[in-house]
C-alpha cells in the first residue's frame, strides 16, 4: 500500500493543479517572448502566431470556428460578457426584449450578472431545481415568452456535479422564445464532457482554464456566429472587439495546451476518477452514520462528491480536516461573521440545517488511490470526534 500523502487535495472543482505540459508551454512566453501580439515587428508576430494557434486548438476541442473563441481573464468574466452583453444587445435592438431567465443553482458570476440586469430594468426569473439539483424544466418553460432576451443555465453544477439538460432547455427556448440567446456556464464541463456534443445547441459557452489543469486568470467564451454582444471592456478592438486589452499570451497558450490534453485523456481519466470517487463514497457510507449523498439520483460528473454529515457543521468539519491535511470545501460563505447555507442547496429545496452540514469533495486528474485511502482514514475519525464534542 502506498504511503499516506502529507496533504490530500480534494478541492479540484475550485482549482486544479496545472498540468506539467501547460507549464512547459507557458514558460517561454514568460521568459523569452516579450512581444505584444497587436504589434507588427518580429517579436510581436511570434506572440501573435502563438495566440492564434492556441485559438485554433481551443476551437478544435470545442467544435467551433477559431474566430468564435474570445479569450477573457476568467470564467466569471466570460459569464458576465455573455449574460450582460447579450441582454444589452437585445434591448438595444428591440426595447421589448427585456426578459432574462436563469436558474437558482447558477454560479454567482451568472447570478450577479442577472442581479445587475434586474437593477437595469430587465425582468429576471430564477428557476428552481429539484431535489437532485437538476433545473425544473416545467418552471423554465413557464418563464419563457416572446420578450425573453437571454436564457442562462450551467452545463454542470459546480457544487453537486449534477449535469443540466441543456439540449432540452435549448429546444424549449427555440419553441417558446425564438429570439432569445442561450448561454451555458461550462466551467465545470471540459474535464468530464465532450463540449461539441454537450453544448452544440447553445450560442454562448463559458470556460475557465484552472478547472482542467490550466492557469488561473484565463477564460474563454465561445460566441457562435450571428450572436451579438455589447462588450464589457472597450478600447483596442482586441478579440473581435468584444474584449479590449492586450491578451495574456502565456496564459492562453497554457489554457489551450491543458484543454487539448484534457480532451485527449478524458475517457481514461474520467473512468479512473469515477472509480476513485465511488470508492470514497462507498467508504464514507460504510464508516460514517448519518452520511448521505446530495443529488445521488442525478447524472453526476465523475469528480464531485457532495455529501451531508448529519450533526456536524460543514465549516467546523472543513477546518478540522484541514488541520489533518485533508482539503475540501463547502457551499457556505462567511458574511459579516455569519455562515450562510449554499444558495445552490437552498434552491434544491434542502433544509437549512442539512445544507449547513454539507461538504464537497472534488477530484481531478492528479487524484490518486493514496488520496482516497488517506481521506477514508481521516474523515470518519474527525467526524466522530466532532460529534462527541
Amino acid at each position: 500500500m502506498p504511503d499516506r500523502p502529507d496533504h490530500v487535495y480534494l478541492d479540484h472543482a475550485a482549482s486544479t493543479p496545472m498540468r506539467p505540459e501547460a507549464i512547459a508551454a507557458m514558460t517561454p512566453f514568460l521568459a523569452e517572448h516579450p512581444g505584444n501580439p497587436s504589434g507588427a515587428h518580429g517579436a510581436a508576430r511570434a506572440t501573435k502566431s502563438a495566440l492564434e494557434e492556441a485559438r485554433e486548438t481551443v476551437a478544435a476541442v470545442c467544435g467551433c470556428r477559431p474566430h468564435e473563441v474570445v479569450f477573457t481573464g476568467s470564467g466569471s468574466e466570460a459569464d458576465n460578457l455573455a449574460v450582460k452583453g447579450a441582454a444589452w444587445e437585445a434591448r438595444a435592438h428591440d426595447r421589448r426584449l427585456d426578459g432574462v431567465v436563469t436558474s437558482g443553482i447558477e454560479h454567482k458570476a451568472v447570478l450577479g450578472a442577472c442581479d445587475r440586469l434586474e437593477c437595469d430594468g430587465f425582468r429576471v426569473v430564477r428557476v428552481p431545481a429539484n431535489g437532485d439539483g437538476v433545473v425544473d424544466l416545467d418552471a423554465l418553460a413557464g418563464a419563457l415568452d416572446d420578450r425573453t432576451a437571454v436564457v442562462s443555465v450551467m452545463l454542470v453544477n459546480n457544487e453537486t456535479g449534477a449535469r443540466q439538460p441543456i439540449k432540452e432547455i435549448a429546444r424549449l427556448v427555440r419553441n417558446a422564445a425564438p429570439r432569445a440567446v442561450v448561454h451555458t456556464d461550462a466551467v465545470q464541463a471540459p474535464q468530464w464532457l465532450d463540449l461539441p456534443a454537450a453544448a452544440a445547441d447553445v450560442s454562448l459557452v463559458a470556460m475557465s482554464g484552472h478547472k482542467f489543469g490550466g492557469p488561473k486568470g484565463v477564460g474563454a467564451l465561445i460566441v457562435r456566429d450571428g450572436t451579438r454582444l455589447v462588450p464589457l471592456v472597450e478600447g483596442g478592438g482586441h478579440e473581435r472587439g468584444l474584449r479590449a486589452g492586450t491578451q495574456n499570451v502565456a496564459g492562453i497558450v497554457a489554457f489551450a495546451t491543458a484543454l487539448r490534453i484534457t480532451h485527449g485523456r478524458r475517457a481514461e481519466e474520467t473512468a479512473r476518477i469515477a472509480a476513485l470517487r465511488d470508492e470514497l463514497e462507498r467508504g464514507l457510507a460504510a464508516q460514517v452514520s448519518g452520511f448521505a449523498v446530495n443529488g445521488a439520483s442525478a447524472s453526476r460528473v465523475a469528480g464531485i462528491l457532495h455529501c451531508t454529515f448529519d450533526g456536524v457543521e460543514a465549516e467546523t468539519l472543513l477546518l478540522a480536516l484541514d488541520q489533518q491535511g485533508v482539503m475540501a470545501a463547502s457551499g457556505s460563505a462567511c458574511s459579516s461573521g455569519a455562515v450562510d447555507p449554499s444558495h445552490v442547496l437552498l434552491a434544491m429545496g434542502m433544509p437549512r440545517e442539512r445544507a449547513l452540514s454539507s461538504v464537497r469533495f472534488s477530484l481531478g486528474y492528479a487524484s490518486t488511490y493514496a488520496d482516497i485511502d488517506a481521506a477514508l482514514a481521516i474523515v470518519p475519525e474527525v467526524v466522530a470526534k466532532l460529534r462527541v464534542t
